[in-house]
């Protein structure tokens, strides 16, 4: 796969949307797809696509694009006063003493600087999600017999977690911020692929075996896990 390359600004929408070009030797047919991080738009086309093709696409789907992108929910920059969601619940960032952010009544104390009140509510979030993931991938595991490889903790736009051919784990560390039930669903979604690498009816039933609610946490991602990338740290 090649790298991403800029196309030409979409000039019929105001202001205008740039958009990064990727072309795939496995592409079978034009995608167009909105990160949920930052708004970006990607399109993946075939490699021997001429790029006229693209562009007539990209003028094809202006309407869904401007849509797409007015829904998109407004970033918010976390600092002190900012009310942030932890395992979700809405909790208040207020300054704190000591070394170390602190959880209690209050909200999130977060101690120092409150220039760097976002780079310390992420570090406690990331340390908050290495543990939760970490106990709820090795408990799902261990219930199917099997032992996950390394976890990772990552940023990423599009997906929530994955799982390679030799049982490594990444996981969004904004899972943190979303009900404990969702986090414990998506490490059950993980574990399930130390078996099943497919998301085949055998691999559904594994996580239903895991998690039998696990329905309504993929619907809660899908409907509400956008919020989560509005935080800007």
């Amino acid at each position: 796969m090649t790298p991403p390359a800029a196309v030409e600004r979409l000039t019929a929408l105001d202001p205008p949307v740039p958009v990064a070009l990727r072309r795939s030797a496995r592409a079978r047919r034009i995608t167009l797809r909105v990160s949920a991080a930052d708004g970006g738009v990607h399109l993946t086309i075939p490699a021997r696509l001429p790029l006229a093709d693209a562009r007539l696409f990209l003028l094809r789907q202006e309407d869904w694009l401007a849509a797409r992108l007015a829904a998109m929910p407004r970033p918010v920059a976390v600092t002190i006063g900012t009310v942030l969601p932890i395992e979700g619940c809405a909790v208040p960032l207020v300054r704190g003493t000591g070394r170390s952010p602190q959880l209690g009544p209050a909200g999130l104390a977060l101690p120092g600087d409150p220039a760097r009140a976002g780079a310390r509510a992420s570090g406690f979030l990331k340390a908050l999600a290495r543990d939760r993931l970490t106990a709820a991938a090795d408990a799902h595991a261990g219930a199917l017999r099997r032992v996950p490889g390394r976890i990772t903790l990552r940023d990423p736009g599009s997906r929530w977690g994955s799982c390679t051919q030799r049982g490594d784990m990444m996981f969004s560390w904004r899972l943190a911020m979303a009900p404990p039930a969702v986090l414990d669903y998506v490490a059950a979604h993980e574990a399930a692929h130390l078996v099943e690498m497919n998301h085949g009816p055998g691999f559904w039933r594994l996580v239903g075996r895991l998690c039998p609610d696990w329905e309504r946490h993929r619907a809660w991602l899908r409907r509400d896990g956008a919020e989560l990338h509005r935080y800007c740290f």
